[in-house]
Order: C-alpha cells, then sequence, then structure tokens
C-alpha cells in the first residue's frame, strides 16, 4: 500500500500500527490489552491505535463482540510491505525489541539449531572496523594453516547458511577473502583508512553478479511438485548472487552441479542448468558436483 496514507504520522505510532496489521495478519486477531502490554501504553492510547487503524484501512477488521476482540476481515489488505525474511524473522524470534519488553513470541516456532553462533564481542570489533572504515589485526584459525596473525581490511558480514564469515582483503595473501568469524579469537583495530584498492570497489568477486537457473532434478518422478514448491516459471528459477557467495548458495540448497546432473540422492531436489554461469566464480570448488572444465 502506497505510504502516502502514513504521511503526518509519528514514527512510533507507526510501529504500533506495524504490529497491529502484523497481528491480525498472521494471527487473525488484536485488542487494547496485545497493545498495553506490547508497548506499555495506556489502554485509551491503545484505543486511539486501533482506532487510527480502522480509520486508515476501514475493510481489514471486524469486531467480534462475543470475544471482546477485533478480528481479520475476509477483505483484509495489509497496510505495511515487508520482505517474507522480516516475517518469519518475526514470527520465529519475536520483534526486535522483544528484548527490552520480554514479550513472548508471537507462536509456536522452531528452528534448527545453530552450532557455532559468532562471539558477540569479536562481532562488535569487526561491526565497528566496517562502520567505520578501518583495518584490523586479527588472531586466526585456518584449517589449513592453524594459527596466524593477519592484517584484514573488513567490509561485509556474510551468513553462508551455516556459519558467520566476515568478507575483508586479507594483506598476507594479498587477495580478498571469507573468515569464520568464530575461527577469530582476538581482532585490534588499526590506525588509518583502508585504502581504494583494499576495499569493496575493488573486491571483483563480490561486485560481480552472477545469475543462476535453477530447475527440479531430472530425476524426480514428480517435478511440477518442486516447481510449486521453489514458485519456478516456466520449469525454472533464476537467482541473481554476488559470484563470492554463489558457492555457498549451491552448496545451502544441495544444488547438482554436475554436467549430466548425477547426483541422483533423495535429497537432490535441485540442478544447476547453466553451469557455464559458474566460469570465473572462485567459489565453485564448493558447488556439488561441480567439476572445472579443462
Amino acid at each position: 500500500m502506497s505510504q502516502e496514507i502514513l504521511e503526518g504520522i509519528s514514527q512510533t505510532q507507526r510501529e504500533r500500527l506495524f504490529y497491529i496489521d502484523f497481528k491480525v495478519r498472521f494471527l487473525g486477531l488484536i485488542n487494547r490489552p496485545d497493545l498495553v502490554r506490547r508497548f506499555g501504553i495506556k489502554a485509551a492510547a491503545a484505543t486511539r491505535d486501533i482506532s487510527l487503524y480502522k480509520d486508515l484501512v476501514p475493510t481489514n477488521l471486524l469486531y467480534d463482540t462475543r470475544a471482546r476482540t477485533y478480528i481479520t476481515s475476509a477483505a483484509f489488505k495489509p497496510l505495511f510491505q515487508y520482505p517474507e525474511n522480516q516475517a518469519l524473522t518475526a514470527l520465529l524470534d519475536g520483534f526486535g525489541d522483544d528484548c527490552v519488553s520480554h514479550n513472548p513470541k508471537l507462536l509456536q516456532t522452531e528452528s534448527p539449531q545453530q552450532l557455532n553462533v559468532p562471539n558477540l564481542d569479536i562481532l562488535a570489533d569487526i561491526t565497528k572496523a566496517i562502520h567505520q572504515k578501518k583495518r584490523l589485526t586479527i588472531e586466526y584459525y585456518s584449517l589449513s594453516s592453524g594459527h596466524s596473525t593477519r592484517e584484514i581490511s573488513p567490509f561485509a558480514l556474510v551468513d553462508n547458511g551455516l556459519r558467520w564469515h566476515v568478507r575483508a582483503y586479507d594483506q598476507q595473501h594479498q587477495r580478498f577473502s571469507d573468515f569464520v568469524i568464530n575461527r577469530i579469537a582476538e581482532a585490534t583495530p588499526l590506525k588509518g583508512q583502508i585504502p581504494n584498492s583494499q576495499s569493496q570497489v575493488a573486491d571483483t568477486q563480490w561486485n560481480r553478479i552472477v545469475e543462476v537457473c535453477l530447475a527440479p532434478h531430472p530425476t524426480l518422478n514428480h517435478p511440477e511438485i518442486i516447481e510449486k514448491e521453489y514458485k519456478m516459471k516456466d520449469g525454472h528459477l533464476k537467482i541473481q548472487i554476488r559470484a563470492a557467495l554463489v558457492g555457498y548458495f549451491l552448496r545451502r540448497w544441495g544444488v547438482d552441479c554436475s554436467e549430466k546432473h548425477t547426483m541422483s540422492t533423495p535429497e537432490v531436489h535441485l540442478w544447476l542448468k547453466n553451469r557455464q554461469a559458474l566460469r570465473g566464480v572462485d567459489s565453485f570448488n564448493i558447488a556439488p558436483g561441480y567439476i572445472r572444465p579443462c
């Protein structure tokens, strides 16, 4: 819906309107005590918020006199637009400031436990360096070389689905690389700004966008189910990804990248139709089944 409808409304009241809209859309009801508990406001203020919401979108709510609560109408259309991931995160973990208000989840949800969440103290050192465009000296533990002291120029965080990395220029190897945050034992800021040759603008793998074309795996008996699940059009799904992240993406979703779709195990549902897209991609070596052409 157009944001013009919200012009002149304060930010704090917009947040309460968003909460009303979200609860009505996903839980089907809202009442004054919900707002009182969530935002610590008086009942009269909650009444005004619900009245304002009804004025903005008159067809969204119906009042259930028996339950004394507002419920979703059949004509409901959301007042706010937001990404799917934002909605899922709110349903899974609550809204962003629930750690202050100590509100419970909106409903019972579960997700697989992450085994290696980042150390927040190390993460804070990294995010400050990224924001302030500073270099870092880190004590790093690599599977290939063990412990080493590195000087890096970080510019982005990356969640590859299994662990968190920091994308940075590695002074020791003079290249851009990904560093697993939980393998960093210590991070110390260095004086001086990051030169352009070590910044994001110089990272060709980060700046290059690759389009991958995914299709149901040819060995499936009912490929139309995968087409529906992944919202494919004409039997395929095209996604644009940074070259630096392509390997992570294909590994996370178990995409068969072999030329003749030979990975016919039960958990493999997707096949990479355009293998040529991986040419020149440094992370090809972790793409399942992919062998670089000679």
